[in-house]
């Protein structure tokens, strides 16, 4: 029997590991440099929290653990061996979950592969973003493009799903340099790979650099749009078609955890600055957890909580799952959203986008079309009332 509060969206659990061996001057992601790390304070902390959770959601079948960063390959396994044993220990995990593991190239070694596979892990997900030792170091990345290829090579003589995260829309980029880059990439044969324009965050080193006028070869806006044009066209003839914006998949080998947060499911946040979402019995609540690691420590150390709490009410609920579904190439379940916000979208703003070509209402799901995807903020902007 379906357990009554297995929320629609599914539920999976997010651990945050904050350390990195140096900081990305594009990334503005919850990520720390620290010499040396005390891995069992760590995993018993991790631990801690996650036990924390067990009395409003213990029970529930779990559908995925993510472990992402920061640079979880620089984890001790048997840290991801210990957090994934609590999971198993509160809550039921799913013979075929999907646990996930973020690693970069330069973190990557057979030993420790072969630690994150015995502790667990089924699904890596391996941080390559260029394949140009001259963008590579532009990027801030520590490996080469040699380490990239044979990180992959080594992926996968451990883990049945590898995916491959690549940046575009980079400085001095070309179309034909992307082409062959994006090329190389599908020939490998992975079933996933996160593609990503490179957006320039304020609080980073590359925000820095461009308000100062410092941050050079940017495309601009219609050299980014062909780049994105030609990801869709590669991918698709790859038979690997964009399910979200940013991630494309051959059929059935889509990533289950983020398709946990673009589905409006529930999640819990585990880790320095994660956030999740959770169902308990007074309704939706929002958690954040401290974001500074030694900090965050300190509060689960002393046997307090370390993450805030806040309710979400109907009508926020409902605009995130907009907000997130609308990523998706399935779209958004009309009747859903209406569940959760006392209405359908508002019928004028839908008409209007979709006699521009931007939206389309099929199945009952209200989705993008391909020349609304490139546009999803517009389309928001749009749609969101107020």
């Amino acid at each position: 029997m379906t357990d009554p509060r297995q929320p629609e969206g599914g539920f999976g659990i997010y651990v945050h590991w904050p350390f990195c061996a140096a900081k990305c001057p594009y990334c503005d992601f919850n990520s720390h440099v620290r010499q040396g790390v005390d891995h069992a304070r760590w995993a018993e902390a991790l631990c801690r929290e996650l036990a924390g959770y067990a009395a409003t959601t213990g029970g529930l079948q779990v559908d995925s653990v993510f472990f992402g960063g920061g640079t979880p390959s620089l984890m001790a396994p048997q840290t991801v061996a210990a957090v994934l044993e609590t999971v198993a220990r509160h809550w039921r995990l799913r013979p075929e979950a999907e646990i996930t593991l973020e690693a970069n190239p330069t973190s990557v070694e057979a030993a420790r592969f072969e630690g994150f596979a015995a502790a667990g892990v089924n699904r890596v997900s391996v941080g390559v973003q260029a394949l140009r030792d001259t963008d590579l170091h532009r990027l801030g990345r520590l490996h080469s493009v040699a380490e990239a290829r044979q990180a992959i090579d080594i992926a996968r003589e451990y883990f049945l799903r590898v995916s491959a995260d690549l940046i575009y829309a980079r400085q001095e980029q070309s179309l034909d340099d992307w082409r062959a880059e994006l090329g190389e990439a599908l020939d490998w044969g992975l079933d996933h790979l996160s593609l990503y324009q490179l957006t320039i965050e304020p609080e980073t080193r590359f925000g820095e650099l461009h308000a100062r006028g410092k941050l050079r070869g940017l495309p601009d806006g219609e050299l980014a749009a062909d780049l994105y044009e030609l990801t869709q066209e590669m991918t698709e003839a790859a038979g690997m078609p964009a399910y979200e914006v940013s991630n494309h998949a051959r059929p059935g080998a889509e990533g289950r955890h983020n398709l946990i947060y673009w589905r409006g499911g529930a999640y819990l946040g585990i880790g320095p600055g994660a956030h999740g979402r959770v169902m308990t019995p007074g309704g939706w609540m929002a958690t954040e957890t401290l974001r500074q690691p030694e900090a965050w420590l300190a509060r689960l150390e002393a046997g307090a909580e370390a993450a805030q709490r806040a309710p979400v009410e109907p009508g926020d609920r409902a605009l995130e799952y907009m907000m997130m579904a609308l990523r998706l190439r399935e779209g958004m379940d009309l009747a859903r959203y209406a569940a959760l916000a006392g209405g359908e979208p508002d019928a004028a703003a839908v008409s209007r986008l979709a006699d521009g070509g931007f939206v389309e209402t099929l199945a009952g799901r209200l989705r993008l079309t391909p020349a609304g995807r490139p546009l999803l903020n517009a389309v928001l902007r749009d749609l969101l009332p107020g």
